[in-house]
């Protein structure tokens, strides 16, 4: 039950689901997926570290940047379950598509200096 509730508490979130959508895409620095909700940083990690506690995100840390992506084929099927069922309810919702729009600029910057500017270093 504890599995089942720590993923449904990730869900209950717009701006976490969002995340999930958009790391579809592909494994995402954390200035990148800052970059796309327009929010602080600190509210970007909180949103981060429920899904990771949830289990629906990985992360790995690469000298002082961060990246997140979707977990494998070796991810529980409850969490596997709940990203397909993310997936397709909202492959077709306006802010999935804005938001597809969105990361696809985002990744055409480099993001070293993204992550520069909005560490303001």
């Amino acid at each position: 039950m504890r599995e089942f509730m720590a993923i449904t508490k990730a869900l209950s979130d717009p701006n976490r689901v969002r995340v999930l959508l958009a790391l579809r895409h592909g494994e995402l620095c954390v200035c990148q997926i800052t970059e796309m909700f327009g929010l602080a940083t600190s509210t970007i990690s909180k949103h981060l570290s429920i899904l990771s506690q949830a289990g629906l995100i990985l992360s790995r840390k690469d000298g002082r940047w961060m990246y997140y992506k979707l977990p494998g084929k070796s991810a529980p099927v409850a969490v596997r379950e709940a990203i397909d069922w993310v997936e397709q309810s909202l492959a077709d919702d306006p802010q999935a598509v804005a938001d597809a729009k969105l990361l696809k600029r985002i990744l055409k910057q480099d993001p070293t200096e993204l992550c520069k500017r909005q560490c303001g270093r």
